[in-house]
């Protein structure tokens, strides 16, 4: 969704969803979409809100953004999908929640198996494997 296709009152709304996703506030999540901010909405670099909550660390965010309907798959617009974000980072009780989520963890570029065999995450491409 642009920018264009939006409200100012939305913008506004959708500000606070992207930073209550970068802060992990799961209850202010809620309470955003429930009024109306797209589940899915993107910033200016194609992050959608699971994005930042996965990159930042909050598995409950993203546990609270799955449960709204989010697409755990949706890459930025350089390629990179949350749950490749969150195997770069460590982020392992994120890497669950997504997952959780039907995140697949061959989609991105690189895929979450790539940066776990980058990163040498074997018990990860262990997990995916199964999962694949």
């Amino acid at each position: 969704m642009s920018d264009d296709e939006l409200s100012p009152e939305a913008i506004e709304l959708a500000g606070r969803a992207f930073a209550a996703a970068r802060s992990g506030a799961a209850a202010d999540l809620t309470a955003l979409i429930k009024a109306g901010v797209p589940v899915d909405v993107r910033n200016e670099a194609g992050d959608t809100l699971i994005m930042l909550a996965a990159y930042h660390g909050h598995a409950p965010a993203v546990s609270a953004l799955v449960e709204l309907g989010a697409n755990a798959n949706i890459a930025n617009d350089k390629g990179q999908t949350p749950l490749a974000g969150a195997v770069f980072k460590a982020q392992d009780e994120v890497v669950q929640a997504l997952l959780d989520g039907g995140a697949d963890p061959f989609t991105g570029t690189p895929s979450a198996v790539d940066t776990a065999r980058m990163f040498g995450r074997l018990e990860l491409l262990a997990l995916f494997e199964r999962k694949g």
